[in-house]
């Protein structure tokens, strides 16, 4: 088995999972016990970073209020269908602690625990990081099953991608990374 931990996932416009739709997922995981990934191109609308920090109480009313509006307004991103109120951070390397974050890749950690949002927020640290609540998931076989299936095309990572392009633009920049267009792709399986 090839791992895609560290690659992103890019569904193809035939998906038939609705939440899924045009999806770009980071692969956290990915081994003989499943995978584990969370989609870095949907936000949740309703929400920002700052409503997190007030709804977990992780500073003071006026802390928050006073914090940059480019900290307070981050979006948070709907990482996927599994254990939606639970908070994942994608982040570079430059903030890891022993026991609570785990390296993806050299240039790539996540940390699921409220220390990083406290640094986040009032440490200006880690330099890039992206919020999620929720993840997906695959049960062993399920993911490579789909991906035979023609549901998913895989993208090499990019750090560009994954921080610096708008949320908007990340499903097309994904393809174009593989060379081809939302308009260039057939829904049937290239099949001979």
């Amino acid at each position: 088995m090839i791992s895609l931990k560290g690659q992103f996932l890019v569904a193809m416009p035939d998906m038939g999972d609705e939440r899924f739709r045009e999806t770009v997922i980071y692969m956290v995981g990915h081994g003989e016990e499943g995978a584990m990934g969370l989609v870095v191109n949907q936000e949740l609308e309703e929400m920002r970073f700052g409503d997190i920090l007030e709804e977990l109480e992780l500073g003071k009313p006026e802390e928050i209020i006073n914090l940059p509006s480019r900290v307070r307004e981050k979006v948070v991103l709907r990482g996927g269908p599994v254990q939606k109120g639970r908070g994942f951070v994608l982040h570079s390397p430059d903030y890891f602690r022993n026991g609570n974050s785990y390296a993806v890749s050299d240039d790539i950690c996540l940390t699921a625990t409220l220390d990083i949002l406290k640094s986040i927020a009032f440490e200006d640290a880690p330099t890039d990081a992206l919020f999620a609540l929720g993840y997906c998931g695959w049960s062993p076989g399920q993911l490579e099953e789909e991906i035979k299936a023609n549901g998913w095309l895989t993208v090499p990572f990019s750090r560009g991608l994954l921080f610096d392009r708008p949320l908007g633009e990340r499903y097309e920049a994904a393809l174009g990374q593989l060379g081809i267009t939302r308009a260039s792709l057939s829904p049937e399986a290239g099949h001979g």
